[in-house]
């Protein structure tokens, strides 16, 4: 589709706002926006990159951010998304697997951009150049030079023979070693919407469009905002980091009508006192999307009365072979649900693959449409285990769920995070969703560690909402709620205070990490 593209923007409406970064202030027009690309777009071709050649970024949410991705894919470079929580060694291994030839640190993020400037010969040999972006203040790292510098000499004149690029996104790794998740991108005009953008027909109804996501955009549905929202001319609201009353405050602000979250981000708002959460003016919303973890049947339930049956929801991955939806009313009548099938129709089998019938819980297959199939850059055994063993174009990410008769899905948790204690499998997430609606409860993950009796046994590990309360009161309230909640089997047999718990910015605890810490750890696979 023609004239959907940042720079049709630039030049029908060259002061319109690209970009708001509440928190921060800083703002993009989508003249700057398109300037800004285009000397990164020159930048890159003056360093010899052609299309198809791989660049890395770790960069805060920013103007910075946009105009490096708008530059390398209108020169047919491919952006390889790194996580700010990333360790050196881990992003060193994302780069060097993606082959990226240049970077893009934020300095201020901490000890990974600058280990990789200043260490880039051995952590990231393959690497030509780095560059320092998306930070105000100037900072100086050895090893990497001034982004702004750079482009100061570059013209702001599109390069010859654009052609779009796209992104690649690692999978979080909350199980073992991030894998390059490889999408069926064709290149070609950079003014064409593609399908893998992920653009919702509500964003093209909505005039003006004012979209916010304040989750990273080196993550897939921040990304998918900023990119959709660039291409309609609408406005993109983020933050730098998520901050509770600062979303309804730019709610508020920039009259937002289209927002999206993940379920932690709606327990951070619940957890605001009643006369905060009513002292902002929400009218101008008109769909909240949800997606990319679990949300708590409570905390969904609490949020529709709140915002009203404005909840959208949708299941999918990064993998793309398949997804689900559903509203606020249908969701009412099931709760639970993350919908019916609107990519590819699901099937749920058994661990040898044999189909299973409504009601039974399962691995979560869908039959992916003509041109998709999950594919892991560089690991054809991990791709090749992703695939039904009879049915090659059935697709599976290692979610366990169930359908009932009308065929609407209900997820149970990650085939991974299952807890086998005395020969019962054990699904965290269930508890986890009971125990977060517990008054005191800010934060909650759920895991088995070793047992000399039962092989594993069930851990809560439980981030209060008031510290000083941690102690045993609370551990026998806890044990209280579950007993009428759950059942004896699998309810918590151990509990541990901590004071905050690693999670993704997907809204995914980082199961990984947590197993390490406190638990059973996993093998990278």
């Amino acid at each position: 589709m023609p004239g959907h593209h940042p720079s049709f923007h630039a030049r029908a409406t060259p002061e319109a706002l690209a970009m708001v970064v509440a928190d921060t202030g800083e703002t993009l027009t989508y003249r700057a926006l398109d300037e800004g690309s285009n000397r990164v777009a020159q930048l890159l071709r003056a360093m010899g990159l052609a299309p198809g050649d791989r660049i890395a970024v770790m960069l805060r949410n920013g103007p910075a951010f946009a105009m490096i991705y708008w530059g390398a894919t209108r020169c047919g470079c491919f952006v390889t998304l790194l996580s700010t929580h990333l360790k050196p060694a881990e992003a060193a291994y994302i780069i060097g697997d993606a082959q990226a030839k240049v970077l893009f640190l934020s300095p201020s993020i901490g000890e990974t951009p600058r280990a990789l400037a200043s260490e880039r010969e051995t952590l990231v040999p393959g690497v030509h150049e780095v560059f320092l972006a998306g930070d105000a203040e100037e900072t100086s790292v050895p090893g990497a030079r001034s982004l702004s510098d750079a482009l100061a000499t570059m013209p702001a004149e599109p390069v010859p023979g654009e052609i779009s690029g796209f992104h690649m996104i690692y999978s979080s790794g909350t199980t073992g070693r991030p894998k390059g998740i490889v999408l069926p991108f064709t290149p070609g005009p950079i003014d064409e919407f593609n399908a893998l953008e992920g653009a919702m027909p509500v964003y093209r109804e909505l005039k003006p469009l004012v979209s916010l996501n304040v989750g990273p955009l080196y993550h897939g549905a921040p990304l998918s905002g900023m990119v959709t929202a660039h291409r309609l001319g609408g406005l993109f609201v983020t933050q730098r980091k998520f901050d509770a009353e600062g979303v309804l405050a730019a709610i508020e602000a920039n009259r937002v009508n289209i927002a999206q979250m993940v379920p932690t981000m709606f327990v951070r708002l619940l957890a605001l006192p009643e006369e905060v959460r009513a002292r902002h003016d929400l009218s101008s919303l008109r769909m909240a999307i949800h997606a990319a973890a679990p949300c708590p049947v409570e905390i969904k339930r609490r949020m529709i009365a709140w915002w009203g049956p404005i909840l959208f929801e949708y299941y999918g991955s990064t993998e793309g072979v398949g997804a689900t939806a559903i509203t606020s009313n249908e969701w009412l009548e099931r709760p639970g649900s993350v919908g019916r099938s609107s990519l590819g129709p699901i099937h749920i089998c058994d661990e040898d693959g044999r189909e299973l019938p409504p009601g039974e819980a399962g691995i979560v297959y869908f039959e992916a449409p003509n041109g998709r199939r999950v594919t892991y850059l560089n690991d054809a055994e991990k791709t090749r285990r992703a695939a039904h063993p009879e049915h090659p174009d059935w697709f599976a990410v290692g979610d366990i769920g169930r359908l009932d008769e009308d065929g609407y899905l209900y997820l149970t948790d990650r085939k991974d995070f299952m807890i086998i204690s005395g020969g019962v499998n054990i699904y965290p997430q269930a508890i986890e969703d009971c125990l977060i609606v517990h008054p005191q409860v800010l934060d909650v993950a759920v895991l088995g560690v070793a047992d000399a009796e039962y092989g594993e046994k069930v851990k809560a590990l439980v981030q209060p909402k008031d510290w000083a309360e941690a102690g045993t009161e609370l551990e026998a309230s806890l044990r209280d709620w579950c007993r009428t909640r759950i059942s004896a089997v699998t309810a918590p047999r151990e509990y541990e205070f901590v004071r905050e718990l690693p999670r993704l910015p997907s809204g995914k605890l980082a199961k990984h990490e947590l197993r390490t810490l406190y638990g059973n750890p996993v093998a990278l696979a």
